[in-house]
C-alpha cells in the first residue's frame, strides 16, 4: 500500500485540495512499473527550501523542488522526501501564464520522475523530462 503524505512548512497552501493527487502519483509510479513505499511532499517557502539547498546540497540558489531519494538499497519501492517551494511555483505559474495548480502538479510529477530515473542536467535530459511531465499531467 502506498503512503503519500502532504505537509506544509511556513507557507500558505490548502492541502485538502490535493486529495486526487495521491491516486494520480500512485498511478504515475505504476505506469513506470514502480510502487510507492512512502512519499512525503513538504510544501514550503523560498527561504525554507533555500536553507535546505545550502545545508544539504551546498547550492546557494532558489529552486522550486528538491527530491531526496530515501529508497533502501535492496528495496524496489520508492521512498522520498520531496520539498517544494510554493513561492517558486506561484512565480513560475505567473511567468508561464498558467494556473498555480497546473504548475504545482507539474513540479510534483517532476519530483516523482526523478525517483523513477529521469534526469534534467543536459538539454536532451530536460527535453525528455518535460515530455514525461506532460504525459504525467494527462493522467491527472
Amino acid at each position: 500500500m502506498s503512503e503519500i503524505y502532504f505537509f506544509k512548512e511556513d507557507c500558505q497552501i490548502d492541502l485538502r485540495k490535493l486529495k486526487k493527487q495521491k491516486a494520480w502519483l500512485e498511478e504515475l509510479a505504476f505506469q513506470y512499473n514502480h510502487q510507492i513505499k512512502e512519499l512525503n511532499y513538504v510544501f514550503c517557502s523560498d527561504d525554507y527550501l533555500h536553507k535546505i539547498n545550502l545545508e544539504y546540497l551546498n547550492h546557494d540558489t532558489y529552486t522550486d523542488i528538491i527530491t531526496f531519494d530515501m529508497k533502501e538499497e535492496n528495496d524496489n519501492a520508492l521512498a522520498s522526501d520531496i520539498f517544494i517551494s510554493v513561492d517558486r511555483v506561484r512565480e513560475n505559474a505567473k511567468n508561464l501564464k498558467i494556473e498555480m495548480v497546473e504548475e504545482l502538479n507539474r513540479v510534483m510529477a517532476h519530483g516523482l520522475l526523478h525517483l523513477l530515473g529521469f534526469k534534467d542536467k543536459t538539454e536532451s535530459e530536460k527535453k525528455e523530462m518535460r515530455l514525461a511531465e506532460n504525459k504525467a499531467l494527462t493522467l491527472l
